[in-house]
């Protein structure tokens, strides 16, 4: 009775009781059925999808891929926002949990230790989605953004390219542009050659940004012959602002992004970049929901893993 007025927060309980239930209840992973009784099969026609940014343009292709897949079925999928944070991830998939969704949806391999046992105790199918540099809790659909980073920089070493940049987001929260900055250093090691600056930001992803950081690392390091972005966006603000200047573009310099977005082939020239495989990654995820649904005894698929493509653009020479 206790345990239950605490997680119903409800009824005249000590706060040092009330914090012990609450703390056992996050190691166990258990979530509270919010429609307990109301359905006989305890699941409603839900899929959580849980991503971290509808700004970026990544993640509407990904939401498109699951939608088409979906839409001729009993299921809808529902989204929840993390922002990169993994206590807002936590947050948003106990609420959602607590709906008895039929499956999750995630982005990325690495969760907190109580959102780990929360899917892990969910006992619906789940599908970690976007990477698979690590071990899923159930299936997971996506790249190997190691690979992605050690093919674009092979690539680029073959060009020709040898004083490097790596423009992009700080690498603490968000693990796959890390990975790929691990994988393309890598490869970039192996050719006997060192990343020779960086530039970083911390919030948005935008033109702005591009242009403000290419400018500034232009400054600092005038040697520079080719800058690899983190993304295309970040990438496109750079090409516009260079080409502004005057660059030879690829002849002294290149330029390289990720993620291969469509909205940037208006550009008057094509960033060299990487597809990410965005949509499919959202079918086939969205597939093995569908196939778990309907066939519960179906096993996991385990690890699905894409091969993304180099589109050299107009901004990397040839190698």
């Amino acid at each position: 009775m206790t345990v239950s007025r605490v997680l119903r927060n409800r009824g005249d309980v000590s706060e040092a009781t009330r914090q012990k239930v609450l703390l056992a209840a996050k190691r166990m992973g258990y979530v509270p059925n919010k429609i307990a009784g109301a359905l006989a099969s305890q699941r409603v026609n839900l899929v959580a999808v849980i991503i971290p940014s509808m700004s970026n343009m990544v993640f509407p292709e990904v939401m498109t891929g699951i939608s088409r897949v979906l839409e001729t079925s009993p299921l809808q999928p529902v989204v929840g926002i993390t922002d990169y944070q993994p206590e807002k991830e936590e947050k948003v998939l106990y609420e959602m949990l607590s709906w008895r969704p039929s499956g999750v949806i995630i982005a990325g391999l690495e969760h907190s230790d109580a959102s780990r046992a929360m899917l892990k105790a969910s006992g619906i199918p789940v599908v970690e989605i976007m990477d698979t540099d690590g071990t899923p809790i159930d299936a997971a659909v996506g790249i190997s953004h190691r690979r992605a980073g050690r093919e674009m920089g092979k690539s680029i070493l073959r060009a020709g390219y040898r004083k490097i940049g790596f423009l992009g987001t700080r690498l603490g929260a968000d693990h796959r542009a890390r990975k790929r900055f691990e994988g393309f250093t890598e490869a970039l090691a192996k050719g006997g050659v060192e990343i020779a600056d960086t530039e970083f930001y911390t919030r948005g992803s935008a033109l702005g940004k591009g242009r403000e950081m290419t400018q500034q690392i232009l400054a600092r390091s005038p040697e520079l012959d080719c800058l690899y972005y983190s993304n295309d966006i970040v990438g496109a603000g750079g090409l516009l602002w260079m080409m502004e200047q005057g660059y030879d573009i690829p002849g002294s310099i290149g330029l390289a992004g990720f993620n291969d977005v469509e909205l940037l082939q208006g550009l008057p020239r094509k960033l060299a970049t990487m597809d990410s495989c965005r949509s499919e990654i959202g079918r086939q995820a969205a597939e093995i929901i569908l196939e778990r649904v309907e066939a519960p005894d179906t096993p996991p698929r385990g690890k699905v893993e894409l091969t993304p493509r180099i589109n050299f653009g107009d901004t990397l020479r040839m190698g």
